[in-house]
């Protein structure tokens, strides 16, 4: 379930040394369109393991963070690499950001198989800039990643993957020397998720939750991206969820405390809709639950784009995400238990 636990490497190896210029059959750079604004580099980022100063503006992007390519997209800058999260997208691109791509060359896609970043494969890549905001960069990988290229590492102020949207959408402006327009596209999607509260008045203050059918059910808490989505759109997490996880993004919990889906509204993310559902619906116990019988649980099938957006939260995804989501849950919320749920 690689989109649900996403790696946290443990192991390191060993790095080859590294030259001045760009290797033979690299990417080229790539600085997108838009200059950087003035004053705006060097700048001094601080992160879970210190600071990192960037000098200029950079050219060479490796993304060893999960999304974050998405955000140098939407800023005009197409990375040289990409750490592959889900879904075996071209690139690591998701079909909601092809179009930013252009004709750009598609990035060098990295895998973190268990034992940390492809450092050798990285250094090769001459980045002048290493972004590892949503990921789980232990401090000898930072030490060892730092060693390549500044490398900004997620932030101390949230658990690992842990970094909102839109201070990744910021942080990345900020590394790329365009805060104001890493701030303008934040603005812009605040701007819809202001609308659709008008436009959906029944989601504000109402209970809802994501979950997915992990080893038993399993369910995401206030400090996951999926949850804060959810809080976006004027909903809120059950009383006790919170608790029952832990300090963790979401955990699996018994069929004896069901009742903390027993929420206005619950979206599942399953890999087959119709088994999903009948698995689910199998359980008597959940089968009981009120927000079963009412109908108002929201199926996301994965390795599809809805699926696959919703559980990449970017800002080029989100937008595609609030055109298919909102949807389905004014349906499920909207008080008449005959209304089928697409």
């Amino acid at each position: 379930m690689s989109r649900t636990l996403a790696l946290v490497a443990l192991v390191l190896i060993t790095i080859v040394g590294c030259g001045s210029t760009a290797p033979a059959g690299a990417p080229a750079p790539s600085t997108g369109t838009g200059a950087t604004a003035a004053g705006a580099l060097p700048v001094t980022m601080t992160h879970k393991y210190g600071s990192t100063t960037i000098p200029a503006a950079p050219k060479r992007v490796v993304t060893v963070g999960l999304v974050e390519q998405d955000a140098l997209l939407a800023l005009g800058i197409v990375p040289v690499a990409t750490t592959e999260w889900f879904g075996g997208h071209p690139g690591a691109i998701g079909p909601w950001a092809k179009d930013k791509l252009g004709s750009a060359a598609v990035p060098q896609v990295l895998k973190d198989t268990g034992s940390g970043p492809q450092f050798e494969k990285i250094a090769a890549l001459k980045p002048d800039l290493i972004l590892g905001l949503y990921s789980g960069l232990t401090q000898e990988q930072y030490t060892t990643l730092s060693k390549i290229a500044p490398t900004v590492a997620q932030p101390k102020e949230y658990i690992d993957f842990g970094i909102p949207w839109d201070e990744l959408t910021r942080k990345v402006g900020v590394a790329a020397g365009k805060p104001a327009e890493g701030d303008a596209l934040v603005k812009q999607i605040e701007a819809r998720f202001a609308q659709v509260q008008k436009d959906n008045p029944a989601f504000k203050g109402a209970t809802a939750l994501m979950a997915t059918v992990y080893e038993g059910y399993f369910v995401f808490g206030s400090q996951d991206s999926r949850s804060r989505l959810l809080g976006s759109l004027g909903f809120q997490l059950p009383t006790g969820l919170d608790q029952a996880i832990g300090d963790k993004f979401g955990a699996n919990i018994s069929r004896e405390r069901l009742d903390l889906v027993d929420t206005g509204v619950i979206v599942w993310s399953v890999a087959d809709i119709a088994k999903g559902q009948a698995e689910l619906h199998g359980d008597t116990v959940y089968n009981k639950l009120k927000v079963v019988k009412e109908g108002r649980e929201v199926f996301l099938q994965e390795n599809t784009p809805q699926g696959d957006a919703v559980a990449f939260l970017t800002v080029l995804s989100l937008p595609y995400v609030l055109d298919s989501l909102v949807p389905k849950l004014a349906a499920a919320v909207d008080g008449d238990p005959a209304t089928k749920v697409s």
